[in-house]
């Protein structure tokens, strides 16, 4: 795990989503220090100073944003608030690092944009669908060394549980939670975005639909889309709430990468009917086939780079543009999808 030698702190505002635990884990076993915490629900702030006993409550939002000793905000706030927060905590100075989906229209994608350009300040999200899965990175690390040649086709399974009594009510309006394809279809689309090391995508095709929770009418369990490279490369990925209560995770994600001389499987959180394992990678080549299981083994080199990033004003860990782009190309996509 890299870790930075510099000292590093952070602040966190808003715990709407359990995300943030992931992002603040991995910033912290990076070498950064959680300094302050704020969200208006007093019980979530209780529950988050217990796991990160060092963190200080903070009485306001504002009260972290004008720290001058806190380098960046992490935020899990309601997603339809994400970028108001973001562009504060930039004319502020601060570096802002925020749960997907980032953004929710095509509007405050240029927002963010302008404020980047006028600041010099970094608006990241945390797509952890690759960047915190071992097994995403290592296939990456296998498509880089040319393992399997030029990526023609990816194809991403990514079924969620949908834990609906657990749910707040905002997560089941697409005003404030973007709709599924913006939400988890964010992850996929920045992951055919890394493997192809292209920008260019055009949306052939895309819907939704909501088979199964009809006393929620603007809520989407169902998502689906197909893209294109500049170069011809595509993806075809699937997105739902419909992971059966018998799995053993909340989620039997899976990654089938195929290019020119080889191809790879990525089974991210589970084997199903096999073993627990996760991170499992499948390579296949003109002289071999093999099986990798890399928990433990890659670590997640994003979350260093990014604090490395923050003190050198770098883009080694994410560029800003592979950001916004990744984004825009999911918003496109859920607003011109055809409703099933």
């Amino acid at each position: 795990m890299e870790r930075t030698d510099k000292k590093f702190l952070f602040g966190v505002i808003g715990l709407d989503h359990d995300h943030i635990y992931g992002m603040c884990d991995g910033l912290l076993e990076a070498g950064a220090e959680l300094k302050a915490v704020y969200d208006k629900d007093a019980q979530k702030t209780a529950q988050f100073c217990q796991k990160y006993p060092g963190v200080r409550p903070a009485r306001c939002e504002e009260e972290i944003l004008v720290n001058k000793e806190i380098s960046l905000i992490a935020s899990a706030i309601k997603p339809d608030l994400r970028c108001g927060l973001g562009i504060r905590a930039m004319n502020l100075g601060k570096d802002f690092f925020a749960d997907k989906p980032g953004m929710l229209t095509l509007s405050e994608i240029e927002q963010v944009r302008q404020c980047h350009k006028r600041t010099g300040r970094k608006y990241m999200v945390y797509f952890s669908e690759r960047i915190h899965v071992e097994g995403a990175l290592f296939a990456q690390q296998l498509i880089e060394a040319g393992e399997i040649g030029e990526v023609l086709q990816v194809t991403i399974l990514a079924p969620h549980r949908l834990r609906k009594t657990a749910r707040p009510e905002w997560f089941f309006t697409k005003e404030q939670g973007g709709g599924i394809i913006t939400d988890i279809g964010s992850h996929q689309i920045e992951q055919f975005l890394a493997y192809t090391g292209e920008e260019e995508v055009s949306v052939l095709h895309s819907a939704v639909a909501n088979y199964a929770n009809r006393e929620y009418p603007d809520f989407e369990d169902f998502g689906e889309a197909v893209l294109r490279t500049g170069s011809g490369a595509t993806c075809f990925f699937r997105v739902d709430w419909f992971t059966p209560d018998g799995l053993g995770t909340w989620g039997d994600g899976r990654v089938f990468i195929m290019g020119s001389r080889g191809s790879i499987e990525i089974r991210k959180y589970i084997n199903v009917g096999e073993t627990r394992d996760r991170d499992n990678v499948f390579l296949v080549t003109a002289d071999r086939e093999q099986k990798f299981t890399v928990t433990g083994k890659v670590g997640f080199p994003f979350f260093g780079d990014l604090i490395s990033d923050c003190i050198n004003r770098t883009e080694k860990a994410m560029a800003q543009e592979h950001v916004l782009n990744a984004m825009a190309i999911a918003i496109r996509a859920e607003h011109t999808a055809q409703r099933l």
